[in-house]
């Protein structure tokens, strides 16, 4: 079974896909999100790469991508305050959303960069040997067969 046109995206209050969901425009995916760059993990000083994000991805009516929002809040040496700037950024674009609505959505692959890292739903098949697999990045949400818009983290 090949990754769907539009790969749907089960919306879960009070978890990793509460703000997702509709609007008059289309539909939306919005999240809080941290990267870290490449072999910081095991630096004394690792806090100062992982950085923290808001972000709002846009998409028509039928999935297609339309647009992103990607701000830079901070990194983990402020993580409390770069958390609650990028919630309080997000909060925002979502209140300019006209009708938004929060539920499922169903989207197509995309991808965008920002910062030197990649934001979107990519297919990933060929991490997963071969099997059908789409990642949402870099939120760490992988979709896989039934294609029932469960994920896993």
């Amino acid at each position: 079974m090949a990754i769907p046109e539009r790969v749907p995206i089960v919306h879960e209050p009070g978890y990793r896909t509460d703000t997702i969901g509709g609007f008059d425009g289309g539909q939306f995916f919005g999240s809080v999100v941290a990267t870290l760059e490449d072999g910081s993990g095991a630096r004394d000083d690792w806090v100062r790469f992982k950085k923290w994000w808001a972000v709002l991805h846009r998409f028509d009516h039928e999935g297609g991508h339309t647009g992103s929002q990607i701000w830079f809040a901070g990194t983990s040496e402020d993580e409390r305050g770069s958390i609650k700037r990028a919630e309080e950024c997000l909060g925002g674009w979502l209140d300019a959303l006209p009708g938004r609505v929060y539920g499922d959505i169903a989207i197509r692959l995309f991808r965008v960069e920002a910062g030197g890292h990649v934001f979107g739903l990519v297919d990933w098949s060929q991490e997963y040997d071969g099997e059908d697999h789409a990642e949402f990045l870099p939120d760490d949400l992988g979709f896989d067969p039934p294609w029932d818009g469960l994920y896993d983290t």
